[in-house]
């Protein structure tokens, strides 16, 4: 585990998947949901290089078809240290023969933390060791305990976007791959989606053409946290379906899953980030407490 501090938070990462373990106020307050096998055992996830399910589990590159899990495999490795000033982290993950078999090129991927005040600054860092393009997507899965606090409910909750919008929902199908159309999600007030645990019944919600920041919040008052994702065209909202689940994931992506009964092949996926050899790739986003 490593450990960056100021005078308003203590931050805490693992090595396993760079994956944020803690995120505590100096009042006590935790503030990232802190993992439980009977709802979701993970608590932020860092998604490369794909974003949620291929069909079939399977993809196609270079001609060739290679089997990855849901939501890459970034989360399930054991990134490498490369400094930690007291209030920056720099993690780095580098293509291994295990990687290959599942991704076949030769990557870096950097997660780097910063803490500014009562902010988590996150950058992924990537870069194309490669001969050949790299096809990428990539984001955050972190999760935030509902309540934050003693004496409040699950639904005093609401998600606050930045300013007035009228986001469009991706549809997806049953088993959780992309319809391929999108539908109107109007916001309370043109802002606001008030929580209720019924939302997540069909599992994710999914928006695009939404505010670039989003703020859980009580509506009475209280801590609240703001995540900001000025480089993500989309948002992913989620807890464990049909369950009371006291969290809610807040999840900023540059990318999509799969299209439903379409095996995906990279060079095709619009949406993939693309990265020629030799370049390097950078995307930041927030965590702000309050």
């Amino acid at each position: 585990m490593y450990t960056i501090q100021n005078e308003f938070l203590t931050v805490t990462v693992a090595g396993r998947g760079a994956e944020l373990q803690s995120i505590l106020g100096a009042d006590g307050t935790e503030y990232l949901w802190q993992g439980d096998p009977a709802y979701w055992p993970d608590r932020a996830l860092n998604i490369f290089p794909y974003v949620a399910r291929l069909t079939d589990g399977v993809y196609c590159l270079d001609d060739q078809q290679y089997a990855m899990k849901i939501h890459g495999f970034a989360k399930n490795c054991v990134f490498t240290l490369l400094s930690n000033t007291g209030t920056e982290l720099l993690l780095e993950l580098r293509d291994s023969p295990e990687t290959l078999r599942q991704y076949p090129r030769r990557f870096v991927f950097r997660v780097r933390y910063i803490l500014d005040g009562r902010t988590i600054r996150i950058t992924y860092e990537v870069e194309n060791r490669d001969t050949r393009m790299l096809y990428f997507g990539l984001g955050g899965h972190p999760g935030f305990q509902v309540p934050l606090e003693a004496g409040k409910r699950f639904e005093d909750y609401r998600l606050h976007f930045g300013k007035p919008c009228s986001p469009k929902r991706v549809d997806f199908t049953e088993d959780c791959f992309r319809a391929g159309t999108c539908s109107d999600y109007p916001l309370q007030d043109g802002q606001n989606l008030p929580l209720r645990h019924g939302l997540f019944d069909d599992d994710a919600i999914i928006l695009q053409e939404m505010a670039r920041s989003v703020t859980l919040e009580p509506v009475e008052g209280g801590h609240s946290v703001t995540v900001s994702y000025p480089d993500m065209p989309y948002l992913g909202i989620w807890h464990c379906p049909k369950t009371d689940a006291p969290y809610v994931c807040l999840e900023p992506w540059c990318a999509l899953p799969s299209l439903a009964g379409k095996r995906t092949v990279f060079e095709e996926q619009e949406d993939l980030l693309r990265l020629e050899p030799g370049k390097q790739y950078s995307n930041t986003w927030e965590i702000t407490v309050s």
